[in-house]
């Protein structure tokens, strides 16, 4: 949750029950054991048809009659009690009043609150006192213009989101670039003034929010200079130097990573993931001249901040330590990697590498998994590592070599059987544990899918399958979906039956184990028993309808699984399809099928296809747009 310094939250909206002239306050009256009725009080209340003001012989007393210029004195007291709950109030119905005549309304009562409690106090406070509170309540206006102009900003990116939740138009691009600037705007108003911090905290956490949103539907580019706006800020605010912050300060440094990485800048990632190594360094040296927090909390901090920029240089130093240098003829003599799977750890040149930067198999783990990913490819988009250097190629095999290892010692026990923790990854490599978490795993079976290493990934596919059926909660179930689905569109796309480079587990059955359990996954079906289940297309449509349309809202598979699937059945069926001879009113009644959100069926001349078109399906296919088809 964002910093929110007095105030509340940004995102949490207040309703309102009235309407604001009824839930407007006056100022607070004065009591006559605190100080007399000022003037303005006086003329109100007298009796008399024709009010006199005061005479200048006969002023109100001033604050110093009363006593000490502390909290104790009463029209100290009284004067901050009124000025704090008319701020309290402004900040709590700004956000209420929403047509233009309510904000000029809402405006004008409050400006004249404010200048009565001005002109009722001002004779009789000092004025070095007087000018200071002056100053402060300006502040507080201040802060409650940037406090609004930033809600407004992330209610029009949450409605933005909710018209457009892929942000699959230009306009919505365009769009969350104007928040983003507008949120640069305020904090850069915000950032010499340190004790507006909180300000800028806020505005750390919904920029990366917005640009995560845009990493993810491939617009790093136009999220990289706010990401480092962001970065810099908090170098630049020195409350935000601490660090309590550090680990922030870390997340803002890796997206800024990635998002050179996204943007083909490796050497630009990694040298900016260095700088970020410096920069944590320098805080630790003032850290150790200091005693103000406990060493193991600190501790904590810079070991996660640390690894977290590690990991960043590695992403590309493993490659890069590899290239061949081609101005200079050095044969080398190159390391049969089939043969070295048999070896102890370290085996080869990336285990070395991954022994001399971590000292933990979850954090040599996460790594592996930050140097084989690939925003840009989608699990679908199978094949090796697009490069015409073997040794590039090399280091891939080798990273996998290495996360098969390091998955083997920490999951599986002594009897062979597999088990993983649900702790996130960066928790366990902050403990130094040497132990694996499910989604870790889930994800470093899906690259060796995308890699086409098949051995591999369907031992390991199997081997984590059978324990996700142990377990009840949805994400283990989700992640079962999204294996099923992997091992029953493999034969077709590994149509050679190739193995792939690294070996699977020795306790693995080959072939034998998926087929049976993919036979058990349909076998309820009323589709399968009909029409039987010999060929693999039709055996991926089955296993597709069952995990999609058979499994409750909370335990979905993957969307881009799913929706990449869809299209991959309508490549296969699309070309069948438009070599049926029908006249136009039976081609109006199948256009009517397919879009009556139920299962329908392709009818080829020897084979029949059924694509999920389900009404629990809609949420994957809803922003698809399939070719027309010919009669």
């Amino acid at each position: 949750m964002a910093a929110q310094g007095t105030s509340s939250s940004p995102l949490s909206g207040t309703s309102a029950t009235s309407t604001l002239p009824q839930e407007l306050p006056s100022t607070t009256p004065l009591t006559s054991t605190a100080i007399s009725e000022s003037p303005r009080e006086s003329k109100a209340s007298s009796p008399s048809p024709q009010p006199q003001l005061a005479s200048p012989e006969d002023p109100l007393p001033i604050a110093a009659f009363y006593g000490p210029l502390d909290a104790k004195n009463p029209l100290l007291a009284s004067f901050e009690k009124e000025i704090r709950e008319l701020l309290g109030f402004m900040k709590k119905k700004q956000v209420l009043v929403t047509t233009a005549e309510e904000k000029h309304e809402f405006h004008r009562r409050c400006a004249t609150s404010l200048f009565n409690i001005w002109t009722k106090y001002a004779p009789r406070l000092p004025d070095d006192y007087y000018n200071e509170k002056l100053l402060k309540v300006g502040d507080s206006l201040c802060q409650m213009k940037f406090h609004a102009l930033s809600a407004k900003n992330i209610c029009n990116y949450q409605l933005l989101c909710d018209a457009d939740v892929n942000l699959q138009n230009k306009e919505s691009v365009s769009k969350c670039l104007s928040i983003l600037f507008s949120l640069r705007l305020i904090m850069e108003v915000a950032l010499p003034q340190d004790h507006l911090c909180w300000i800028i905290f806020n505005g750390t956490i919904y920029i990366y929010t917005i640009c995560r949103k845009l990493m993810i539907v491939g617009q790093s580019s136009k999220a990289l200079e706010y990401l480092l706006w962001a970065s810099m800020c908090m170098e630049s605010s020195v409350s935000l130097l601490s660090v309590r912050y550090l680990t922030w300060r870390a997340t803002l440094y890796t997206a800024v990573c990635q998002c050179y990485y996204d943007c083909q800048g490796g050497v630009h990632g990694e040298a900016f993931a260095r700088r970020g190594l410096a920069k944590i360094d320098e805080l630790r040296q003032l850290e150790l001249m200091s005693s103000s927090q406990s060493q193991d909390e600190s501790k904590r901090y810079f070991r996660e901040a640390t690894i977290k920029m590690a990991v960043m240089i590695f992403k590309r130093g493993v490659f890069e330590s590899r290239r061949k240098v081609k101005t200079i003829f050095r044969p080398k003599i190159r390391l049969n990697l089939k043969e070295a799977q048999s070896l102890p750890w370290p085996r080869t040149i990336t285990d070395r590498l991954l022994d001399e930067m971590f000292d933990s198999s979850a954090s040599r783990f996460l790594a592996v998994l930050e140097a084989l990913s690939d925003p840009n490819r989608r699990i679908l988009q199978t094949g090796p590592v697009v490069s015409d250097e073997v040794e590039l190629r090399d280091v891939v095999s080798e990273l996998f070599i290495a996360g098969k290892e390091l998955l083997i010692i920490s999951s599986i026990g002594p009897s062979g059987t597999i088990g993983f923790h649900n702790t996130p990854l960066t928790e366990l490599m902050i403990e130094r544990t040497n132990v694996i978490s499910l989604d870790a795993a889930v994800k470093f079976i899906k690259l060796a899918f995308t890699y086409e290493e098949w051995g591999l990934f369907e031992s390991l596919a199997m081997q984590l399958i059978y324990f996700l059926q142990r377990q009840d909660d949805p994400q283990s179930k989700k992640a079962e979906k999204d294996l099923t689905l992997l091992i029953a569109i493999e034969p077709l796309i590994n149509l050679k039956k190739n193995k792939g480079l690294i070996l699977p587990l020795d306790s693995y059955k080959e072939g034998e184990s998926a087929q049976i359990y993919l036979k058990h996954v349909v076998s309820h079906d009323s589709y399968v028993r009909n029409y039987g289940y010999s060929e693999d297309i039709f055996h991926l449509a089955a296993v597709l309808y069952v995990c999609v349309c058979n499994s409750p809202q909370d335990v979905q598979p993957d969307k881009e699984i799913v929706v990449d699937m869809i299209m991959f059945l309508w490549q296969k069926c699309k070309l069948g399809i438009q070599k049926i001879s029908m006249s136009r009113n039976d081609y109006t009644k199948f256009t009517q099928k397919i879009h009556s959100n139920k299962v329908f069926l392709f009818c080829f001349p020897s084979d029949v296809f059924f694509v999920i078109v389900n009404s629990s399906c809609n949420i994957y296919i809803s922003n698809l747009e399939f070719p027309y088809l010919c009669p």
